[in-house]
């Protein structure tokens, strides 16, 4: 083998184990209901009390966005991801993200989901509400 493709292949090693590092969430296996389709991807733990906000975004989250993100964001196997993940954390994906999600919708970009659709029936009230909520869950369970 010549030096510089030894030299590529040392580095293209070194570099996927730094991302896996710096990727890594630091959570607990999936649950095994994460194997059936619809079940929870993640586990979360819920807060004992929400603010106000994040109790009405319950409610809309619950009615609007479970069906494929799951119960408490958990995300659904086979249906959408977990928004309790690193990968939403504030600083990854701001508030205004979630916004424009439900406004335009998403092209596939971290899951292999598909695209999610823009949602219609939600005031801008209503998603921040949500995001409350949210974050209030990312936060509970770990994530800034």
């Amino acid at each position: 083998m010549n030096t510089s493709l030894s030299i590529a292949l040392v580095a293209a090693i070194g570099a996927a184990a730094i991302y896996a590092l710096s990727h890594d969430t630091d959570e607990a296996a999936p649950p095994a209901s994460a194997q059936v389709a619809g079940g929870p991807i993640v586990s979360v733990r819920t807060a004992d009390a929400f603010t106000a906000s994040a109790q009405v975004g319950i409610q809309i989250f619950d009615a609007a966005c479970a069906n494929c993100h799951g119960q408490n964001a958990a995300g659904r196997n086979g249906m959408g991801p977990p928004l309790v993940h690193k990968i939403y954390e504030p600083s990854h994906h701001a508030d205004a993200a979630f916004m424009r999600a439900v406004q335009f919708g998403v092209q596939a970009h971290h899951w292999n989901f598909g695209n999610m659709p823009k949602q219609g029936g939600l005031t801008d009230g209503d998603v921040k509400s949500v995001i409350h909520y949210i974050r209030e869950l990312q936060r509970t369970n770990g994530i800034e």
